[in-house]
């Protein structure tokens, strides 16, 4: 099987979208993470819902999690605060990772190794500068499972 025969359409935003909107989109979808795209619509990055959550608690907690019982705001609170008015283009980190992206011709464990190597739980699907979809981890697994 290949990649563009695993690829599933996928949600999208572009880097300068509102951070709390693509926040949202990741909870109201159970996203794993969303692919972001820069002014052109190429694919650029991709921003997983763990990377959400890190920018939500504060640097103190990230390093003593015994502080977080002192805060007494509700994380929806503390969501909208510190998400309201910034850009996706805030959440991602300085230095830009590797785009995890495959060939449409590309075979399941093609697919697996960049996966792994970059520990990311989504794969563009690509052909030249065009996204031809998505493979979630989920996906692959759930292909990899299966008997055939």
């Amino acid at each position: 099987m290949h990649a563009v025969e695993m690829a599933e359409e996928y949600p999208v935003v572009d880097v300068d979208s509102d951070a709390l909107a693509a926040a949202k989109l990741l909870a109201e979808r159970r996203l794993p993470g969303i692919v972001v795209t820069d002014a052109s619509g190429c694919p650029c990055s991709i921003l997983p819902a763990s990377q959400v959550v890190q920018f939500l608690v504060p640097g103190y907690v990230r390093d003593d999690p015994s502080l977080a019982g002192v805060l007494d705001e509700s994380m929806a609170d503390r969501a909208a605060d510190k998400l309201g008015g910034k850009t996706v283009r805030s959440l991602l980190p300085e230095k830009p990772s590797e785009l995890p992206r495959v060939q449409g011709d590309d075979t399941i464990v093609e697919v697996a190794a960049i996966m792994a190597r970059l520990r990311c739980p989504l794969v563009a699907v690509m052909e030249d500068k065009h996204l031809l979809g998505v493979i979630s981890a989920s996906r692959l697994l759930e292909l990899a499972l299966t008997p055939r």
